[in-house]
């Protein structure tokens, strides 16, 4: 793929209670691209994207070695360094779950959290930048008129929209998502993977999923990961361009 490397994974191991789930994982993703992450179940599919965030440094038990860098502001950086901030990884690698957890608050408040735990006090900034959210996660036009309801009456696929916009609002330029159409009936699954794919225009995309079908349609590239003898390897599939 001729687009720049995003992230870049180097002897990576990850364990829980001394028990090995992924082992040397040297991996690259590139900028402005999809890539599936696929597997058994057990191969350490959401333990690979929670190591991106650092999201499992609260999991008792957890243990990680090996080096993660990722490029912002045309450099890398490593994630894990003592100097590097948590708070502004999390800004900039968004993280959307396999079942939609929509907090018990209006829609509105759902998607301007992430602002105001970043300190932003603007009303009209705030506004705006849920409107925008709402936009680019094809969710405003039915929600525009009831963002003071509460976001636990959304469908599931509505849910599960929402969640993304929320990951969206501070424009993070990695988003992570884990199998995020496993609880969504057809229709509802078609409107995640064409969002998913109008995506990549923003940012570099790592999702997991356990459906070939729809591995086929999104992913420009994929990596399964396999378990044998508790070693993780890694195939790279590169999805073919259209002529």
């Amino acid at each position: 793929m001729n687009k720049p490397v995003k992230i870049r994974t180097t002897n990576l191991c990850f364990s829980y209670y001394n028990h090995p789930v992924l082992q040397d994982v040297t991996l690259q993703f590139f900028e402005n691209s999809l890539t599936a992450i696929v597997g058994p179940s057990g191969v350490g599919k959401s333990t690979f994207l929670m190591t991106l965030n650092r999201l499992w440094e609260e999991i008792p038990g957890a243990r990680m070695k090996g080096r993660i860098e990722i490029k912002f502001n045309g450099s890398f950086h490593d994630i894990y360094a003592r100097s590097y901030s948590l708070p502004q990884l999390r800004r900039a690698v968004g993280m959307v779950f396999q079942v939609p957890n929509p907090l018990p608050m209006s829609i509105f408040k759902n998607i301007a959290l992430p602002l105001k735990l970043a300190g932003i006090r603007d009303r009209s900034l705030i506004s705006y930048k849920v409107e925008q959210a709402l936009k680019r996660a094809y969710l405003w036009e039915e929600v525009k008129d009831r963002l003071t309801d509460s976001a636990l009456k959304l469908s599931g696929g509505q849910q599960q929209r929402l969640c993304i916009a929320r990951a969206l609002i501070l424009e993070p330029e990695v988003l992570l998502v884990d199998e995020p159409t496993s609880s969504l009936d057809g229709k509802a699954a078609s409107v995640i993977e064409e969002l998913l794919l109008s995506l990549r225009e923003h940012c570099t995309i790592l999702a997991v999923s356990h459906y070939w079908d729809q591995v086929k349609r999104i992913a420009d590239v994929v990596v399964e990961l396999s378990n044998s003898h508790h070693q993780s390897n890694i195939y790279h599939h590169q999805k073919p361009q259209p002529v």
